[in-house]
């Protein structure tokens, strides 16, 4: 019942969590994409609250470079997390099969 349940809310709460992940995974893509496209001496700006700062090129794809990283490790451990949480799911559901099905014998036997 209750363990269940929890295995249940935290495998949803892990994949809400990957699926933000994967969006910012895509969004860091698109500007390392970007970066990829500029001339070295081209003038980047980073966006620090409500102002613009220039940000050297080479340090801006560096950046990224970690921003995916960090995220493509993240996605990977919440994945390992998800495939945990659903095989002790379905223990516990395979559990509760065998407790409802040892009551059910024990009412038939009586």
């Amino acid at each position: 019942g209750f363990l269940f349940l929890f295995f249940v809310t935290d495998r949803e709460k892990n994949i809400h969590n990957r699926q933000q992940l994967e969006g910012q995974l895509t969004e860091n893509n698109l500007v390392k994409t970007e970066l990829d496209l500029l001339e070295d001496d081209a003038t980047v700006y980073k966006l620090i609250g409500p102002v613009l700062v220039k940000q050297d090129l080479i340090e801006a794809k560096q950046n990224v470079e970690k921003r995916i990283d960090y995220i493509t490790s993240e996605i990977k451990r919440l994945e390992e997390t998800i495939a945990d949480v659903t095989t002790k799911q379905e223990n516990q559901k395979q559990t509760v099969m065998r407790l409802q099905n040892a009551v059910t014998q024990r009412f038939r036997s009586k």
